[in-house]
């Protein structure tokens, strides 16, 4: 999996959009405005995602290639590799999952708005 790829993948899903809010080399992808990934375009080689805490040490136990995200509350925040031991199905079970994540914590008028969307 690449960068194009991944990112084509983010925005393929619904309500999401993309920025660079914090300089002009991490780009954003966002869901209904909350961040649900974040890819270093500068070295091209990571994607930071949120995770289900258990699931987050899980999967840095079994992946060489899945670390603590970076600048992020590692408890939530993976960051995953792009050539590593993780293959694209995993990697898109882990954009999917963190996109999951952050929807399940819409409010109800948020989750309104999200529900209406084609």
């Amino acid at each position: 999996m690449n960068v194009e790829t991944i990112r084509e993948y983010c925005l393929s899903k619904k309500g999401v959009t993309e920025s660079f809010p914090f300089d002009d080399v991490s780009l954003v992808m966002k869901v209904m405005n909350k961040m649900f990934a974040l890819i270093d375009l500068e070295e091209a080689k990571t994607i930071s995602l949120k995770c289900d805490p258990d699931r987050a040490i899980e999967l840095r136990e079994h992946y060489s290639g899945i670390e603590g995200a970076y600048h992020f509350n590692k408890k939530y925040w993976n960051s995953v590799c792009f050539n590593s031991d993780v293959d694209d199905k995993l990697m898109k079970e882990l954009v999917d999952h963190s996109y999951e994540e952050v929807i399940k914590k819409f409010t109800k008028k948020l989750r309104a708005e999200y529900d209406s969307l084609p």
